[in-house]
């Protein structure tokens, strides 16, 4: 009978010290590579869910402006903090983007792997996006309907288009 609890404590360590050796060798020392720390596809990081809330309250903000341009009398108390969310909002880009995070990988967005194999370009278009809408925010500051009409247009084309056009999967 005293082998039973031998062996149990036997058992007992060796599934701990092949539960350890299973950790991915935490402290040895070795180096791991991103392709060794990526999450598997089941196991979005929580920056994609982070981006597409931040592009969906971009699209309402864009939806609001163009709902009080279509009116007789724009409500610029709407237009402004607008103009003001979707310039803040694309300043928070570059932060949601991990590597490694594509649709190609497995997740569930829209992201291309091109993202990270030209980061200077991706980062161009942001910096676009960011410019645009930086002057669509100077023309709402004049209050004048003409100039917002007129920078949402070259914000669509100059920065969200550009950079969908590359960086994004075509959902057409």
């Amino acid at each position: 009978m005293a082998r039973t609890p031998s062996l149990s404590v036997f058992a007992a360590v060796s599934a701990f010290a092949l539960l350890a050796a299973c950790s991915g060798g935490a402290g040895n020392g070795a180096e791991e590579t991103a392709e060794e720390t990526a999450a598997p596809a089941g196991d979005a990081p929580a920056e994609i869910k982070q981006r597409q809330d931040n592009f969906e309250a971009i699209g309402d903000s864009f939806k609001a402006i163009r709902e009080q341009l279509e009116t007789d009398a724009p409500d610029f108390a709407v237009i402004t903090p607008a103009a003001a969310d979707i310039n803040e909002r694309l300043k928070r880009l570059p932060d949601l983007f991990p590597a490694g995070s594509s649709m190609e990988a497995g997740y569930d967005t829209e992201a291309l792997a091109v993202i990270w194999e030209d980061p200077e370009g991706f980062a161009k278009a942001i910096e676009n996006g960011i410019a645009a809408s930086e002057d669509m925010m100077a023309a709402a500051a004049t209050g004048d309907p003409e100039a917002v009409r007129g920078q949402v247009g070259n914000l669509g084309k100059n920065g969200c288009k550009a950079c969908h056009d590359k960086y994004r999967v075509d959902d057409d």
